[in-house]
């Protein structure tokens, strides 16, 4: 099997290197804990950025549906057209301009445009205005699936202007 030789190299090894040495040296643990440490921060930064990406995606999609409002505010109501601003908007996958656009009349007050018949007289005295509505909607996939957390976000804005 073995010659005697790497039986004496063992035991002279041993005598030159007592427990008391070798419990005291350090050489590789920086690196074991490394390796022990980066599975965990791996762990982290995934749903930290997948957190972050989605924020993004909503912030996106409001983004967009504010286009196309602001088409309309400078062009006026055309449903394709409004839709084309919002879809342009951005550049994230599945964005649409869902529901589409809408014309109405309405009143403004503290919660927001009440839909009134043209034409009509608002609490306020004055004569109801045209508004358009531009939505946008886009659906957001996380990088990996979470347990508890679902798989996928629909993230849907609104946004209304008053053209007349």
């Amino acid at each position: 099997m073995g010659n005697g030789r790497t039986g004496e190299k063992l035991e002279r090894w041993l005598a030159r290197n007592s427990w008391s040495t070798i419990k005291g040296d350090r050489r590789g643990v920086a690196a074991v804990e490394f390796a022990i440490l980066v599975p965990v921060l791996i762990a982290l930064l995934i749903p930290t950025a997948d957190f972050g990406l989605a924020i993004y995606a909503d912030m996106q999609v409001q983004s967009a549906a504010e286009a196309g409002a602001g088409y309309a505010f400078l062009h006026g109501y055309d449903s394709s057209a409004i839709s084309s601003a919002v879809t342009n908007a951005s550049r994230i996958s599945g964005l649409s301009a869902s529901p589409a656009p809408t014309q109405f009349c309405g009143c403004p007050g503290a919660s927001g445009v009440t839909s009134v018949t043209c034409g009509s007289t608002c609490s306020t005295g004055n004569t109801a205005g045209t508004y358009v509505s531009a939505s946008a909607t886009a659906v957001y996939q996380t990088i990996i699936s979470y347990p508890i957390v679902p798989n996928q976000y629909t993230f849907v804005s609104k946004s209304t202007v008053r053209i007349q």
